[in-house]
This record gives C-alpha cells, sequence and structure tokens, in this order.
C-alpha cells in the first residue's frame, strides 16, 4: 500500500456481521470435531456403549473448550497456559481431522474388498489413530528442536567480484510465544555462529506477545555475530504485539532494524544495498508511519548496485520487481507447517519455500521459518536456518 492510500480507522458496521463470524467459527468447529467423532467414534465400529458415550463426551467437551481456550490464550488478557492447550489441541485436532478423512478413503476401498463393519471401521480406527499418534510426536519434535541448517547458493550477476562468497544467514519466524523457548534460542543463535556469517537477516514474526513478556527469549538474538550487518524487517505477527516497541528493542539488542530504509555493505572494496521494508499488513495496522514502501527503502541508493531487500511475506515480491531488487528473502509461509496446510498457504503466497525467479531480474528465497507458529508441531515441513552463500557470475 503507498502512503497515499488512505486507511480505515474503523471498519464500518455490518449487519449480521458477527451472526456470519458465529456460523462460520461454528462450522469449522463441527467439521474439525466431527468427522475424526465420526470416523473412531460413530461410524461403523459397534463399540461397547460405555467407550462410545465416553468417545462422544470426550469430543463434545473438548469442541466446547476451544473456543474459549483460544479466546483465553490469545485474546487481550494473555493466558499462555490457556494458549499452550488451545494451540496443542489445534494441532492434534488437524491430524485428526486430515487422517479421519483419508481413512473413510481407506474404509471405501475395504468396502469394495469385501470387508464388513465393525472389523472394516475398526481397521480403519487403528490405523488413524496410529498414524495421528506418530505424526503428531514426530512433529513435535521436528518443532521444538534447533533447527537444521539449510545451504542455499544463489548467482547475482550485478554482484562485484569483492562480495562474491558472501555468507548470508537467514532467519524469520521464530515466534518466540507461550511455550518457553529460551535455551532453543539460545540453540539457535550457537548454530548460527558456527556460521561465521557476514550478514545476518530477520524477516520478521520474532514473537507472539510484547517485548515485555517474550525479552528472555529474544535475549540470545544480542548475542548473534556477523562480520558486516545484522538486520531485521516487521513481520505481520508483530502487528498483533507492539511493532515499534520490537523495532527499537532489535535495535537495542545491536540489529539494524530496517524500517523501510537500507545500509550498504562493503567487502573487497564492492558494495552491497541491503534494504528492508516493513509487512505488507502494516499500514492497516494503525501504527503510526508503518506502512510498506519500497521508494523509502531505497531511496538514494546508487542503482548501479546489486539489492538484498528483507520483506517478510513472498507476496511482497511484486514491489521488489518493480524496484529492481536484485534478491529478496522472505519467510511468513512456514512451509505449510502442517501437512497439508501448504495447498492453502499457496492460495495467499506465490511460493510456499524455496529459491525461485520473479522477473528478468528478481530471485526470492522463501525459508520455511526457524521456528513455529501456534500448534506446537511441524508436519512434512521442516524448520530451517537458511545459509545463503552469494556468488557473482562467472566470466
Amino acid at each position: 500500500m503507498s502512503v497515499g492510500e488512505t486507511v480505515e480507522a474503523e471498519p464500518r458496521r455490518r449487519p449480521g456481521r458477527a451472526a456470519r463470524f458465529a456460523l462460520v467459527v461454528a462450522t469449522v468447529l463441527l467439521l474439525l470435531f466431527g468427522v475424526p467423532w465420526w470416523t473412531l467414534i460413530w461410524s461403523g465400529n459397534d463399540w461397547p456403549t460405555g467407550v462410545f458415550v465416553t468417545g462422544t463426551v470426550l469430543f463434545a467437551g473438548v469442541a466446547l473448550a476451544f473456543p474459549l481456550l483460544m479466546f483465553s490464550g490469545h485474546g487481550a488478557r494473555h493466558h499462555d497456559g490457556a494458549a499452550r492447550i488451545a494451540d496443542t489441541l489445534l494441532g492434534v485436532v488437524w491430524v485428526l481431522f486430515v487422517w479421519s478423512i483419508l481413512g473413510n478413503v481407506l474404509s471405501l476401498v475395504l468396502r469394495v474388498a469385501g470387508v464388513d463393519d465393525p472389523a472394516r471401521s475398526r481397521i480403519v480406527t487403528a490405523a488413524v489413530a496410529g498414524i495421528s499418534l506418530v505424526l503428531l510426536l514426530w512433529g513435535h519434535y521436528e518443532a521444538m528442536r534447533v533447527s537444521r541448517v539449510r545451504r542455499v547458493d544463489v548467482t547475482i550477476p550485478r554482484l562485484g567480484a569483492g562480495l562474491d562468497g558472501l555468507r548470508v544467514v537467514l532467519l524469520t519466524d521464530t515466534h518466540y510465544g507461550p511455550i518457553d523457548r529460551e535455551r532453543w534460542s539460545r540453540g539457535v543463535t550457537a548454530v548460527v555462529n558456527r556460521l561465521e556469517p557476514d550478514i545476518v537477516a530477520h524477516t520478521g514474526d520474532i514473537a507472539d506477545g510484547e517485548v515485555a513478556e517474550r525479552r528472555a527469549m529474544a535475549a540470545p538474538l544480542g548475542d548473534v555475530r556477523a562480520a558486516l550487518a545484522r538486520v531485521y524487517v516487521t513481520g505481520n505477527h508483530e502487528y498483533f504485539s507492539g511493532a515499534q516497541r520490537w523495532v527499537e528493542h532489535m535495535a537495542s539488542l545491536g540489529w539494524e532494524a530496517l524500517h523501510n530504509r537500507h545500509v550498504i555493505v562493503t567487502r573487497g572494496g564492492d558494495s552491497l544495498v541491503v534494504a528492508g521494508v516493513d509487512d505488507r499488513t502494516a499500514a492497516g495496522s494503525g501504527v503510526p508511519g508503518h506502512h510498506m514502501d519500497h521508494e523509502a527503502a531505497l531511496g538514494g541508493a546508487d542503482p548501479a548496485l546489486p539489492i538484498l531487500l528483507l520483506a517478510h511475506q513472498p507476496q511482497q515480491i511484486t514491489g521488489a520487481v518493480a524496484h529492481g531488487v536484485d534478491l529478496q528473502l522472505s519467510g511468513h509461509t512456514h512451509g505449510g507447517q502442517m501437512w497439508p496446510f501448504h495447498y492453502l498457504v499457496r492460495l495467499d503466497q506465490p511460493v510456499l519455500q524455496g529459491l525461485s525467479r520473479h522477473g528478468e531480474r528478481t530471485q526470492l528465497y522463501t525459508s520455511r521459518g526457524t521456528g513455529f507458529w501456534g500448534p506446537p508441531f511441524r508436519v512434512f515441513a521442516p524448520s530451517e536456518i537458511t545459509l545463503l552463500t552469494l556468488h557473482a557470475s562467472r566470466p
């Protein structure tokens, strides 16, 4: 959104808006909890009455408690205990929902093969429960471990020979939140420092919570070492959690907060513009002075120099192409985080993860994220600390 565009201070009241929202929420909850209940409890399992009643009461109770826990955990009062329970339940029910749908496909296959109930439904129940349990245990381990390093080589034709081999480490979507991950944060910093980077970039979504609430978890970022620059831009979650305070806090930790601005790094007689823009949601956040502004970010930079741009969302690549950026670094997608959620992510973003080309000059690298958001699970979407080695064109 350009500076000149107006942002509505207060949304217009629309009749029935609250009722439609409540209907959507109720429908989603009914599907998320109803499909697993149907598959595991009802269906053709022919469970004893006690098992059926207990299972039904359990599903109904959790379904009713879930929105209350989510509101308490992520609402204005921000109770971390309730948020941990709600986020975990969301992850569990998502996996059960997905595999219950696939389990019903298996049920059709077994029906065609001549397997009757209750054997057919109990085979499906065992398969869904077993696969879900394995994926949740594995997915939790994947979410909580220190991210592995993903090494990527990027050739930038306009890069000067003095910058050939420049090492850029990308962190993004750390999402310090209700689960205490101070130890994890120290582990990430240790990995980054072992890579001996020239530049370390953080492309936003540092935390879910205010600086005062997540200060200890973010503190190890102050120990990150880089030969030339440590740079940061806001993500969309900063605009739920005191964006300007995070900008100021990152500056206090020794990071260059690229709030629609740039710095120049030089090595071997050659220079690189390292720029950053606010997240694309910034203009609508109501935070004074925050909006995505590529012209301000690149203002005064020598147009002959190559440009490395930090922008939280891959969708911001349109502005990068228009302004002749050589390489944009982004996060936001989490690589989908929990399969098959990546299909929904692709409806909103042009890229899910990895290196891609856009236009004649511009390349985009999208990280799967260093941390996780919400449910403490990663299923078929591992986290990463990205080491990008930049290369000049070979003669």
